[in-house]
């Protein structure tokens, strides 16, 4: 099972073979000074957005791969029935990714995981604990 930890000056989601296999991506690391807000679904599916991109989807089972969306690309490794650690993340050279996503067993492990994070992250958004909407794309005048 994926974990999310923080190791020296980056967040590292780490996958395990098969995940890696699945996923066709190996483990993701983004620098903890791109980390913009750090927050706890207890719905899985809702840590889900946008359309799969690469690696697999088992319908309410297992999700793990890229997804892309208007805002970017997500990381998700998530499992139904348990929360998850989301991590958003600013736009910057060294991570592809807007978002990283990763079940976690219970909802104490979800909160431990995020609080470690955001605690070592140097400029986290604290204004809401909630996720924020992805942009709504700009509609034509014609």
């Amino acid at each position: 099972m994926a974990r999310i930890l923080v190791d020296g000056d980056d967040v590292v989601v780490h996958l395990s073979w098969r995940e890696k296999a699945v996923a066709r991506h190996g483990n993701v690391r983004a620098p903890l000074t791109a980390v913009s807000r750090v927050t706890v679904e207890p719905d899985w599916w809702r840590a889900l957005r946008g359309a799969p991109h690469k690696g697999v989807w088992i319908p309410d089972t297992w999700c793990v791969g890229t997804r892309s969306n208007q805002a970017g690309m997500d990381f998700v490794a998530i499992r139904s029935g348990r929360p998850v650690v989301c991590v958003e993340l600013r736009t910057s050279a060294s991570s592809p990714f807007t978002l990283l996503g990763v079940s976690v067993p219970t909802h104490a492990d979800a909160t431990n995981t995020a609080q470690a994070i955001s605690e070592k992250a140097p400029e986290i958004d604290t204004s809401t604990p909630w996720r924020q909407p992805l942009p709504v794309p700009e509609e034509d005048s014609a």
